[in-house]
């Protein structure tokens, strides 16, 4: 298994980048399996942790908490920013992450609270010279990737 302290082990750049584009806002996005198969897309916190884990949490009962009981596999996205338009070239772009979901003992309130097993983590940002884009991906077993999209 992989988590996120083995990432900022690995590549403290690049995890320092996708944490920053985490920190933009508060809630980010997170898509989840619904029992049919469908994906369901919820707003949610996240929480990237002293101890060099990323959680994230819901309230008692929550359906995407019961979604990630079923079916640990989840995606999260960054809080998107958008780049003023007369400067598409200063976009920071919007960071993924895709993994399982481990659910941890409640809270007191009884919310519900998953550490999250890293299986691929994306960053998209505009390249220099502005006339592309590029894309750095790391899976554990692959490492980190570069590649551009004109």
């Amino acid at each position: 298994m992989t988590w996120w302290s083995d990432l900022v082990a690995a590549e403290p750049e690049f995890a320092a980048r996708v944490r920053a584009r985490f920190a933009v806002r508060k809630h980010g996005t997170m898509a989840t399996v619904r029992r049919d198969g469908s994906p369901r897309i919820s707003g949610t916190e996240f929480d990237f942790g002293d101890d060099g884990q990323l959680r994230l949490g819901s309230m008692a009962g929550a359906v995407k908490a019961l979604d990630l009981r079923r079916d640990p596999r989840v995606a999260l996205h960054s809080p998107t920013e958008d780049a003023p338009p007369d400067d598409p070239s200063t976009w920071d772009g919007d960071a993924k992450i895709a993994g399982r979901a481990h659910e941890e003992p409640p809270g007191e309130d009884g919310s519900h609270r998953f550490r999250i097993e890293l299986t691929e983590v994306v960053l998209t940002r505009v390249g220099n010279p502005p006339d592309h884009l590029l894309i750095e991906s790391w899976h554990p077993d692959r490492g980190l990737q570069q590649r551009t999209r004109h």
